[in-house]
Parts: structure tokens; sequence; C-alpha cells
């Protein structure tokens, strides 16, 4: 964008002698002018829309200046200069959040220089807090990874535990016994069978099963949450 300078000495017309041809000012004068000055004015860059050329510049504002103007090379820098790593990952990890990482188990206070650290959740898996029932409780420990034996290699399960299910009885013969009547069909060997009532899923006697695994199928990361 060029600058307007004068094209026509008019100064210098005002010095010459009033019999000097050259101080006559013609129309060849004015129209060497205000193509001069047209072509200046039509270089400089339309306020509405400008389309600006080159390297133009303009004053720098101070850091956390929030007013509406140009923000220079130089502003921008200098606020820039003012949001470090660590001031954006306060941001993305305030008190509270988890941090995972698949690969390096390094402290996270060390990776993103911000907040106090704690290893977290180890060995167990992560579910969404529900507002009641098993999981109503923030932040809380549940469940085993295996059901544990006693010291005979075996656990006890309640009825409720077991699916329902009945048990077959024989007996030694289907004559009955003194006031006991015979009860149930001949199995052919001159004994007999027959079914007791289903049970299970309520209360009542106890089965012993050996120990065994609850886990769910699961990936292993490093997990981290920030305490402060």
């Amino acid at each position: 964008m060029s600058d307007y300078t004068l094209a026509v000495n008019w100064s210098g017309k005002d010095a010459l002698a009033d019999a000097d041809a050259a101080k006559v000012i013609s129309g060849s004068d004015f129209n060497t002018e205000f193509t001069t000055v047209q072509t200046a004015v039509n270089s400089k860059a339309n306020t509405a829309s400008p389309a600006l050329t080159g390297t133009p510049t303009a004053p720098t504002a101070a850091v956390g200046t929030d007013t509406t103007q140009i923000a220079t090379t130089a502003f921008v820098e200098a606020g820039l200069g003012t949001i470090t790593a660590a001031v954006v990952n306060a941001l993305v990890y305030p008190v509270g959040s988890l941090y995972f990482n698949m690969a390096v188990a390094t402290n996270p206070a060390t990776l993103l220089g911000v907040g106090t650290w704690v290893a977290y959740a180890e060995g167990e898996v992560l579910v969404g807090k529900e507002s009641s029932g098993t999981f109503d409780t923030l932040d809380e420990s549940l469940g085993a990874e295996t059901v544990s034996a006693s010291t005979t290699g075996s656990t006890t399960l309640t009825t409720s535990q077991i699916p329902s299910h009945s048990h077959t009885v024989v007996r030694a013969n289907n004559t009955g016994s003194g006031s006991e009547p015979a009860r149930g069909a001949d199995d052919g060997t001159g004994g007999m069978t027959f079914n007791t009532s289903s049970t299970g899923g309520g209360s009542g006697h106890t089965h012993t099963v050996p120990a065994h695994s609850t886990l769910q199928p699961s990936v292993t990361v490093y997990i981290w949450k920030r305490t402060a």
C-alpha cells in the first residue's frame, strides 16, 4: 500500500516570476496530482473487509487486554508464554481425575508437571456409580477375584446361592418297614427310587464346593488418581 506524495511542485510555482509560463496552473497539473491521489487511495485496504498484503504492523496491546482490537504476533506470543503445559494439564486433569497409561508406571506428577497422584484401583475394575443398588456408594471396593476355599479346600454356599434342584433317594426295597409304608416305584432290583422336593434359591441347608474363579475378562493398565 503506497502513501500519497505530491506529484506537482505547487510551492515552486509560487516562487516563479509572474511572467514565467511555468507558473500557470494547468489542467494537466491537476490531472497529474489527482491521478497520484487516486493511485494512493486505491492501494489502501478497505476498512469494511480489508485484504491485507505484505507485512502490516499494528500496536501491541498489554498481556491480559480483552478489548476488541488487533492481536499482533507479539501479543499472542506474550499471552501464550503464560499458558504453560502445567496450566493446560491442570485444566484437563482437575483434582479427582483418573489418569491411565499402557506403557509407563511413572507418576503423572512427573509426566504432566502438575498435581499429587496416587496409584488407584490396583487389582480392581471400574464401574459407574448408580443412584441406588450395589454400586450406589462412590469409591467403594466390592467383590472378590475368587470364591475362597476353606481349610478343607472347599467353601460353603447357602441354599440361595445354588440353582433349584432335587435329589433322588434309593430305598433298599419296596416292602415297607414297621409303620413306614412302601413308597416309590420298583427299580427292578428289589429296591425303589423316589425324588425329594426341589430346593435352592431360598434359605436352608448349605453345600460345599471347591474354590473357583469369578474373574471377568479384563485388561491391566496403570491407573492414577489425582488427590491434590
